[in-house]
């Protein structure tokens, strides 16, 4: 049966980009500006604090720790209160090579060292919606958690393959930035009751689990709540309101939202005509699929595939209703 995790990280075509890494001896701050996307910060080595704007707290790291934030926040991260806060920009800018250097004793070697590594996450339109509605603002992953050793390891080759001057070393750094990524999804369903209404905290609900494996097994199927319910071993009403509890809308409205999800991909990507793709998502008519896509995304599956096969990429369906 299908893995709705995996699932839905495919359709939002994630894919993680190892930035420039940083040493750093002695104290230091640096504050970064707001990325507006989804990022990650990896501590390999000492310990540092990271402080977002508009967040209470800062955040102590140890070396194996990860966060994972949404880039809607600046922030300052450094290991002295003490020492002037530099530009970030300015300070990777001022040195070359894959690992910045900096800190007041980085010309004389005297001080706590600190090896950071970190990146971004690459998402397509359709993950706006799906993924970073779904995440809070800040995850902190701690080296002493369950998959503490696998971040380790992780984190060590990534500075290893960020680092290296061997054919391929790029590639393999993103890879197992992937990797980190899948790892730090996996540590949020650890966590379900922190995290917001939607599709992530469904998926970790162990009550409604067996449904939505079912909904994303067979999607075109035409699922009754009765059969859904009875997956999750649940009346209809206490199936239906637990699942709008934790998924934010309805069993059988999250099932049409996952349908159009599948068919956005599809109109993206695949020459298939419409009846066929229809057919495939439990439509009996070409209209009715129509209807319902357009309904959900504002505009036809016609314009909407013509759209992005124009710019290759998940059109902006709002501006084209």
């Amino acid at each position: 049966m299908t893995d709705p995790l995996t699932d839905t990280l495919a359709l939002t075509e994630a894919h993680c980009h190892v930035s420039r890494g940083f040493v750093a001896i002695g104290e230091w701050a640096l504050r970064y500006p707001a990325s507006q996307r989804l990022k990650f910060t990896a501590l390999v080595e000492g310990t540092c604090w990271i402080a977002f704007d508009d967040l209470d707290h800062r955040l102590e790291l140890e070396a194996g720790d990860v966060v994972l934030f949404d880039g809607r926040h600046g922030f300052v991260k450094g290991n002295s209160d003490d020492v002037p806060i530099e530009d970030a920009v300015v300070a990777f800018g001022a040195t070359d090579g894959p690992m910045a250097r900096f800190g007041s004793g980085i010309d004389g070697g005297i001080g706590a060292k600190v090896v950071n590594i970190g990146g971004h996450i690459a998402l397509n339109r359709t993950a706006e919606e799906l993924l970073m509605r779904a995440l809070p603002p800040v995850i902190h992953l701690r080296s002493t958690d369950e998959q503490a050793a696998t971040f380790r390891w992780l984190l060590q080759r990534l500075v290893h393959e960020a680092s290296t001057s061997q054919p391929g070393g790029s590639l393999a750094a993103d890879d197992l930035s992937r990797l980190l990524f899948v790892e730090a999804m996996r540590a949020c369903l650890t966590e379900a009751d922190a995290l917001p209404v939607g599709w992530l905290r469904a998926i970790a609900d162990e009550r409604i689990a067996p449904a939505l494996r079912l909904m994303h097994d067979q999607p075109g199927r035409a699922w009754r709540l009765e059969e859904l319910a009875q997956a999750a071993a649940m009346s209809r009403t206490t199936f239906a309101e637990r699942f709008r509890s934790v998924a934010g809308v309805p069993p059988l409205t999250y099932l049409l939202n996952w349908r159009m999800r599948l068919a956005e991909r599809a109109l993206r990507d695949d020459d298939q005509p419409l009846s066929a793709l229809a057919h495939s998502l439990g439509y009996t008519s070409d209209s009715a699929f129509s209807n319902a896509f357009k309904r959900v995304n504002g505009v036809a599956p016609r314009r909407f595939r013509e759209a992005a096969r124009a710019t290759r990429t998940v059109p902006d369906a709002a501006a084209m209703a």
